[in-house]
């Protein structure tokens, strides 16, 4: 039996991967290029939108990552409901959903929300990884470019907005652990516990970076015209939007009860710790 990793290749499923194959587990690697080479495992080219390829993809599976891409809401749908369908029809042993800071509440709805309640509906062992804000969103290049070239921060949120922000390092870290950890079922929280803010994240870079950096709130709509080229207008929009709502918060800190640091006794790294590993 096999652990099927959805994006393999991407920011999210290839820690995963590497995280599965570093423990001798058998992977194959979800992707949309079947000549694909992803660290030692099976590839196979299948497509969100084919209920019928994740069906094939799932069959006999030890456990299943997965997560919705960054796209339209309407697509995403699409992709929820293929999901749960090959999800029925093949019942893998496990299945691990990481909401990729979507909201998963369903007077709230969206597809993050139909996946998960169609998890829990499902009857499969499933649980569900929320994290908050992910640490790689630093390394766009209007973020992190500015940080080398001016010694400035720049993102949108308030200077006291506090964060708990996470990795997709963490991720696959919880991600492996629940394949293992059956007993632990439901939504586990992933992020830095006590939250951070944004001047707690320009301190770690200055001490990575050897300068000084400070924090620059900017406004949803500038986080847009930033992210555009590189994520297509209308998902940015969506994202702009998303911040735009945030702002009306008091902050995004996880629940400590339903931590990774309790349920699992994982504890997420600091953006020191991150900053290291990635060796910036």
């Amino acid at each position: 039996m096999t652990y099927v990793i959805h994006g393999a290749t991407g920011a999210q499923g290839a820690p995963v991967v590497s995280a599965l194959a570093a423990a001798g587990k058998p992977v194959t690697a979800i992707t949309r290029n079947e000549k694909a080479v992803v660290n030692g495992a099976r590839v196979v080219a299948a497509a969100y939108s084919s209920a019928t390829d994740l069906t094939d993809a799932y069959r006999g599976a030890a456990g299943v990552f997965v997560h919705l891409p960054i796209t339209s809401e309407e697509d995403r749908q699409i992709f929820a409901d293929n999901i749960l369908t090959a999800v029925r029809e093949t019942r893998p042993a496990r299945v691990v959903f990481s909401t990729s800071g979507l909201p998963i509440d369903p007077a709230i709805g969206g597809a993050a929300a139909t996946l998960a309640a169609g998890l829990a509906d499902s009857g499969v062992s499933h649980a569900v990884i929320a994290p908050e804000l992910y640490l790689e969103n630093l390394l766009m290049p209007y973020v992190i470019d500015s940080v080398r070239e001016r010694g400035v921060l720049p993102y949108a949120i308030r200077a006291d907005f506090p964060v708990s922000w996470a990795s997709h390092l963490d991720i696959a870290d919880v991600a492996v652990a629940l394949f293992e950890r059956t007993d632990v079922t439901g939504v586990v929280a992933v992020g830095q516990y006590p939250a951070v803010t944004g001047p707690d994240l320009a301190e770690a870079f200055g001490a990575a970076l050897g300068r000084d950096v400070v924090f620059e709130p900017i406004t949803p709509e500038e986080m847009r015209v930033s992210i555009t080229p590189l994520i297509g207008e209308g998902t940015a929009a969506d994202v702009a939007g998303a911040y735009q709502a945030m702002s009306t918060m008091p902050g995004r800190s996880i629940a400590p009860e339903a931590s990774a640091q309790k349920l699992l006794g994982l504890t997420p790294r600091t953006t020191s710790q991150w900053l290291a590993d990635i060796g910036l």
